[in-house]
């Protein structure tokens, strides 16, 4: 494969082009130019030969290290996550190093605070489209528990093609999921246990609804396969400000969104959040975990929140009270794969999983899956001319904040992808107005 432009190349051209075109002009040649040398070099674009161009750029970002039996995000996400600050010129190597630190934040004031339950999940579609009829209560968990907000992180909800990656979005397909979750969410039950779904557009019934508890969407982005979507009840709304979206497209050339995170920023009453959906690079060499260490920490670097000219609202993923991580974080178990097939036979997820920060991992490696089954690749009868795949726990739900409690954490046997979508169900602790004068609050809404 011909080798992209380096830095320095790319300085040198610029200087040229700038003699001889206007400044205004200079963005579109280059974005023109970017997009023939990716055609050129990429003729079959596809999802496994864009995880490969992941690796041009970073072969000299130092050697891997062997941490234990797994290589988790808790030895890496985790840890930058828990980090007060982390500077752009830090090197991987420093991510790796990073110690967990206690955060400067006072305490909550436990009278001025009310308490919501919140459902976090992550989804590798695998760029499979959903039917019209996909039920998603199950995975919703709508049934057998009552939440207050729902933050939903999808990963490839479009195929890693050449067309989705280089061109506009397909909105509609978000727009489908969107749909759907807003079907299972507004399902209402009857007392003799039917359900019902409302569907009316009269205002006085779904002022009435409103009342009730009914759901909707309060901010969705999509950026390529990427899509963060954040669910309220209704009676909610009034009590949530300061929205705001950050994409940041980590993928080829470092910055186009087959890789990357979508985050979503919020308020409730006076207690900062913010959802990161995250889809790091992938891989199961061992080098490759330096790529989503570098993917993690460029993501915390470089995503921006507008401060909407309040010098307290917070700007940085690290700024907020209260964070979710979530994604396929594609992160591996560093064992020989013959020995990691014998284990997962086994079920015997106490030595592939050991000492992890996350809360108790007791659901099954999430990936890879055989499409509508529940057999992994190669693990017992493997389909002639597949790429060997060892199971792992790719998707993953990261969490940090004080007044923030894990109560749930798990997966659901829904088999539309090769991987499993990933749960956890929190109580989050939010400051009303009122608290101390130190806080976020008294913005005006």
């Amino acid at each position: 494969m011909r080798s992209l432009l380096t830095c320095n190349s790319v300085n040198i051209l610029a200087t040229a082009f700038s003699l001889f075109f206007p400044a205004h002009l200079l963005s579109y040649i280059f974005a023109a130019f970017a997009v023939f040398m990716i055609t050129c070099c990429m003729p079959l674009l596809d999802s496994k030969t864009i995880s490969s161009l992941s690796i041009v750029g970073y072969h000299n970002m130092g050697e891997n290290r062997k941490f234990g039996q797994i290589i988790l995000p808790r030895m890496t996400t985790n840890k930058i996550l828990h980090h007060q600050e982390l500077h752009g010129d830090q090197s991987i190597s420093d991510v790796s190093g990073i110690v967990d630190e206690t955060l400067g934040k006072s305490p909550l004031d436990r009278q001025g605070t009310l308490k919501y339950r919140v459902f976090a999940s992550t989804w590798n579609i695998g760029g499979v489209a959903p039917t019209d009829d996909l039920d998603l209560e199950d995975w919703l968990d709508t049934r057998a528990n009552s939440y207050d907000i729902y933050v939903l992180g999808f990963q490839e909800i479009v195929p890693l093609n050449a067309v989705n990656v280089l061109g506009p979005s397909k909105r509609c397909i978000s727009t489908k999921w969107n749909s759907l979750i807003g079907k299972a969410l507004n399902k209402k039950k009857t007392r003799d246990g039917a359900q019902l779904q409302h569907t009316t557009t009269n205002s006085s019934a779904m002022e009435s609804f409103a009342q009730e508890g009914c759901f909707i969407c309060i901010r969705s982005k999509q950026m390529v396969g990427i899509f963060t979507s954040v669910w309220v009840r209704s009676n909610l709304r009034s009590y949530i400000h300061h929205l705001d979206v950050s994409c940041v497209g980590s993928g080829i050339m470092g910055y186009l969104g087959n890789k990357g995170s979508v985050s979503v920023r919020f308020l409730l009453h006076e207690t900062s959040f913010c959802v990161v959906c995250c889809h790091l690079a992938s891989g199961g060499k061992q080098g490759d975990v330096l790529l989503r260490n570098f993917d993690a920490a460029d993501i915390l670097a470089r995503t921006r929140f507008h401060g909407g000219g309040h010098k307290k609202l917070p700007k940085k993923i690290l700024d907020h009270d209260q964070v979710v991580l979530l994604g396929d974080l594609n992160y591996r178990i560093s064992l020989e794969e013959p020995e990691t097939r014998l284990l997962v036979k086994a079920k015997n997820w106490s030595t592939l999983l050991e000492n992890d920060q996350e809360g108790p991992v007791t659901f099954s490696p999430t990936y890879k899956y055989q499409p509508n089954s529940d057999q992994y690749y190669w693990c017992f009868e493997a389909a002639r001319g597949e790429k060997k795949r060892a199971p792992a726990w790719c998707d993953r739900i990261l969490w940090r904040g004080k007044g923030l409690k894990q109560i749930q954490y798990g997966t659901c046997d829904y088999k539309l992808s090769d991987h499993r979508p990933v749960r956890a169900g929190f109580i989050a602790e939010c400051r009303i107005r009122g608290d101390a004068e130190d806080s976020i609050g008294g913005f005006m809404r």
